[in-house]
């Protein structure tokens, strides 16, 4: 097998240890022979970089480490730069929540007013890595886990010509559905995929090439998290956020009435997590990680990156410009979408036709990531309002104006764009 060079932007995130855990697990179909660590922040970095050595001395797996606070010096020479970066940190996230629903309306991580927010403040710096990577080292793939990550996507792959596919843990859910519900293995689950990143609707779902019968329909529709009711109508398998839009008041209640955010919460498990990273005596992974949430984060990374290395194509869902694929959006708008993953990248299988009943939804989110993309980039306050208004969960000219403004001025380091006055 080729050896594999893996730069990480962002090592210092909390989910680092779950890709180690992954590799020992794929030792015998992916051999890493380099990591190179890189974050922003020192501490974080160096309690991270210990744990990595000591993890990877207990499986025995022989890779070289090495930490950096310059990404470049991860960047050059790597095969892979897996993005994991978090702008502001899990504060900025706290203020994402709790902003919008000072407005009664959703504050969510990566939906809404929420995710809006975190895409001005992240958009700016991916598209700084994807040049830099684009530039002393273009034949490397970047791996994307940064959230919002469809939005994300779209930002790189409309401003730069790096070579990118943006991931996401919920494109399993299908076939974690029929494994939890069934034991059905992953591998003999294929379905056509529709939407965008964390607002997607799976179909025509089959194991061994045969389509599930009405009774593993209604089985997965009970344990798949949304109303059984409304998946068994629709016949199609939502992604974990739609509540978020068809039970929006009842979210925006319960989320008001929460004692702490999600993004609290997080604080204070990632305070216990690097405690226990820190500790010279650790060298597994914690048990409270899985309280941290990110799903099949690494194990779909992993396979995509082994996939490319060694041309062998791989069924995984992927955020990829639309390019034809969906007739009714633009080509250049990034969907989430089924694909075959090989040397030559992510390509979409084919569509044998779009659920009717969520064609409009869909188009209005992808209408109001666009947007953010271009405000992002432009410091457009217009077209950042704009993108508010297009959103189904926001569309009130008398909330968005004043939470916009309230949202760019508590993110105003963040955003050159807005206040510096030059794009990125």
């Amino acid at each position: 097998m080729k050896p594999i060079r893996i730069g990480i932007i962002g090592a210092g995130s909390s989910y680092t240890p779950e890709l180690l855990d992954r590799m020992g697990q794929m030792r015998d179909t992916l051999q890493v022979s380099e990591l190179r660590l890189s974050d922003i922040d020192a501490d974080r970095l160096s309690i991270m970089e210990g744990f990595t050595r000591r993890f990877l001395s207990q499986i025995g797996l022989d890779v070289r480490v090495t930490g950096t606070l310059n990404r470049l010096e991860a960047i050059d020479g790597a095969d892979f730069v897996v993005t994991q970066i978090r702008v502001g940190g899990n504060q900025a996230r706290v203020n994402d929540e709790k902003i919008p629903l000072r407005y009664g309306l959703l504050g969510q991580e990566t939906t809404g007013a929420g995710g809006f927010a975190k895409a001005l403040r992240t958009i700016p710096v991916m598209l700084e890595i994807a040049r830099d990577v684009e530039r002393i080292n273009p034949k490397a793939w970047i791996i994307n886990y940064t959230n919002p990550t469809g939005i994300v996507a779209e930002a790189v792959t409309r401003y730069t010509g790096a070579r990118f596919i943006a991931l996401c843990g919920g494109g399993r859910h299908p076939a974690n559905m029929l494994f939890k519900t069934y034991g059905i293995a992953h591998d003999r689950v294929r379905y056509e995929y529709f939407g965008l990143n964390h607002f997607n609707f799976s179909y025509n779902i089959t194991v061994d090439g045969e389509p599930i019968t009405e009774e593993q329909w209604r089985g997965i529709a009970q344990t798949c998290g949304v109303n059984p009711e409304l998946t068994v109508r629709m016949k199609l398998l939502p992604s974990l956020y739609l509540p978020y839009f068809h039970n929006c008041r009842h979210k925006v209640k319960a989320l008001k009435a929460a004692e702490k955010t999600r993004g609290e919460e997080v604080l204070a498990i990632e305070k216990e997590l690097f405690a226990q990273y820190a500790d010279p005596a650790v060298c597994v992974k914690p048990a409270l990680l899985s309280r941290r949430g990110g799903g099949d984060y690494a194990e779909i990374a992993l396979g995509v990156i082994r996939a490319i290395a060694y041309n062998d194509s791989t069924f995984a869902v992927c955020n990829v410009p639309n390019r034809g694929a969906v007739p009714f959006l633009s080509d250049s708008a990034v969907i989430e979408t089924a694909c075959l993953v090989d040397a030559t990248g992510a390509t979409p299988t084919v569509f044998t036709g779009f659920p009717e009943s969520v064609r409009g939804l869909v188009s209005a989110v992808k209408s109001y990531e666009s947007l953010t993309v271009e405000a992002a980039v432009e410091g457009s306050r217009d077209k950042a309002l704009f993108a508010l208004l297009a959103h189904p969960l926001i569309m009130d000219y008398d909330l968005a104006l004043p939470m916009l403004e309230e949202l760019l001025e508590v993110n105003r380091p963040y955003l050159p764009a807005f206040y510096q006055g030059r794009p990125v």
